[in-house]
């Protein structure tokens, strides 16, 4: 085991009776996962998302939504 992996280690028993439940939940709120692209990938669409203007995040959902309409065309 290396020297990281030790200062991760759990211990055998945690002591919860001071744990306060829900402390985190926040009700109503959508978890969004990161979606991590190809290094290359990434330049390319970020330098056509400045030439257009827009936003990295709004050219990939614009992209990915024509790309949804193309498929459902074909079905």
């Amino acid at each position: 085991m290396s020297d990281n992996e030790k200062d991760f280690e759990m211990e055998a028993e945690h002591d919860f009776s001071n744990a306060e439940r829900g402390k985190f939940h926040r009700p109503g709120v959508t978890l969004r996962l990161p979606v991590y692209l190809s290094e290359e990938l990434q330049s390319y669409l970020a330098a056509a998302a400045e030439r257009k203007g827009i936003s990295l995040t709004d050219l990939v959902n614009n992209l990915l939504s024509k790309d949804i309409e193309i498929s459902e065309a074909l079905k």
